[in-house]
């Protein structure tokens, strides 16, 4: 989608449709004034609007207008005058640009398509006075849609087209000229290095894991940030298999991993002057003769030992050599991201990531950055108390819980028994991983959270 801003003008041509907002009225309603089609949305107060209804509002004007098979907008920039929000001109650039990216992507690769088109948006221009800010605002707004709209492709894709060696190659392709550093090990190289618990998930499958590195160097010097990524590339639940109705998503188990790698792209499209990693261990959990049993015991990068009571719960053991292989950056933060438990759902529902840390000054910089990009956390706790529900009896540590509740805390602190030489944060992606009804965004994967590590990486 073309997006511009431009001085205005009396040339637009009548295929454009203008877009303003009424307060006073509750439905939209396109009318013809001076040969000009114009859409009028109904708004709420505009003196009650917030950061969060303003993301929505942005959504919900590409879906409304795709209703109407619009295909090019014209909006005046000053429709968006929240006064009481005091968002810079450029950081509203950005937020709203994204937004409509975002609400105007639709995953139709494998439909055919219509002879009429996809009913999607090809253009907008936004109206106003002179301002160089507003377009680099545009500009930043579209890097970071692109890699977020990448990263949802990357999800949404089936898991026969979507294997750990597929989403190597996606990764190199992704980063392929924006000076990241890409190294893919084998699984030869994993065994050299220990990493039994990637090794121990992938050995039920014909597909090879991969463990997937990125280096993007900002600057010259510095302790790099590290963004782990889930990268389950499908998930049957081994031979604890999943009941068939919590199966049909779990290609999307990579969602992670994605993001990750796009959030990398993004950084470097950005030109962030900081140095951050990504890694991203792939792998296919299948079951057949040669799957890990419940009851196996793995030998990690790290020397601990992990009893396996249930193959299901495979994510973490991945995650286990992930966090270990970071050490070796000596980083000044670790983020994993993972759709890590069903129990995070249950705890916040699918509006809010679950968020894990000691660190209560990490606590409030994921909450605020989460905020100000609408990828919203929430904090859950982490206390020394749950380490008892995770010990094992034959090894180190079990990879599910003794008691059925706290699943996502156990989960985090599960993980946290890799994470203990580094400041780190564990993000429960689970609760965000498809759209749900009065988001305005289409139905599958949305990218989570590729909004947040972008602006983490921007504030650390």
């Amino acid at each position: 989608m073309k997006i511009s801003y431009i001085i205005p003008t009396n040339t637009i041509d009548k295929e454009y449709t203008f877009i303003a907002f009424d307060e006073n009225q509750k439905n939209n309603r396109l009318t013809i004034e001076n040969n000009t089609q114009k859409l009028i949305m109904g708004i709420e107060k505009r003196s009650e609007m917030t950061r969060r209804k303003l993301f929505i509002l942005a959504r919900k004007v590409i879906a409304t207008a795709k209703q109407h098979k619009i295909k090019k907008l014209v909006i005046p920039f000053s429709e968006f005058d929240f006064s009481k929000l005091k968002i810079q001109p450029q950081d509203l650039s950005e937020l709203l640009t994204t937004n409509f990216e975002m609400a105007n992507f639709e995953f139709n690769q494998y439909k055919t398509k219509p002879e009429e088109g996809w009913d999607l948006i090809e253009e907008i221009i936004f109206l106003g006075p002179k301002n160089i800010k507003i377009q680099k605002g545009i500009e930043r707004g579209q890097i970071i849609a692109k890699e977020i709209n990448g990263c949802r492709i990357s999800s949404n894709t089936p898991g026969k087209d979507m294997t750990p060696s597929v989403l190597a190659d996606s990764a190199k392709d992704a980063a392929k000229g924006f000076g990241i550093k890409i190294k893919i090990l084998e699984a030869e190289d994993m065994e050299k290095l220990g990493m039994g618990g990637i090794l121990g998930v992938s050995q039920g499958s014909i597909e090879k894991p991969k463990f997937i590195i990125l280096e993007y160097r900002g600057k010259a010097s510095g302790k790099p940030i590290v963004f782990i990524g889930k990268g389950v590339t499908f998930d049957s639940g081994g031979i604890n298999i999943k009941p068939s109705d919590g199966m049909s998503d779990m290609h999307m188990d990579m969602s992670g991993g994605a993001a990750v790698i796009h959030t990398l792209c993004a950084i470097a499209k950005l030109k962030m002057k900081k140095n951050v990693i990504g890694i991203i261990p792939a792998v296919e959990n299948m079951p057949s003769g040669t799957s890990m049993r419940p009851g196996d015991i793995l030998k990690t990068m790290s020397g601990k030992t992990i009893e396996v009571l249930n193959t299901d719960a495979e994510g973490r053991i991945i995650l286990a050599d992930a966090l270990t292989y970071s050490e070796r950056y000596e980083p000044k933060l670790v983020v994993d991201v993972a759709t890590l438990t069903g129990a995070a759902i249950v705890a916040l529902g699918q509006r809010a990531t679950a968020l894990f840390t000691k660190d209560e000054n990490l606590v409030q910089v994921f909450k605020r950055a989460g905020e100000e990009v609408g990828e919203y956390v929430w904090p859950m706790p982490l206390w020394d108390e749950y380490e008892e529900d995770i010990k094992g009896t034959f090894g180190d540590v079990a990879n599910i819980s003794k008691t059925r509740y706290g699943g996502a805390i156990t989960g985090a602190m599960f993980l946290y028994q890799f994470a203990k030489n580094f400041p780190w944060v564990h993000l429960d992606i689970a609760p965000r991983m498809t759209a749900i009804e009065g988001e305005y965004l289409a139905k599958g994967a949305i990218g989570t959270p590729v909004r947040l590590l972008i602006k983490i990486a921007e504030k650390i």
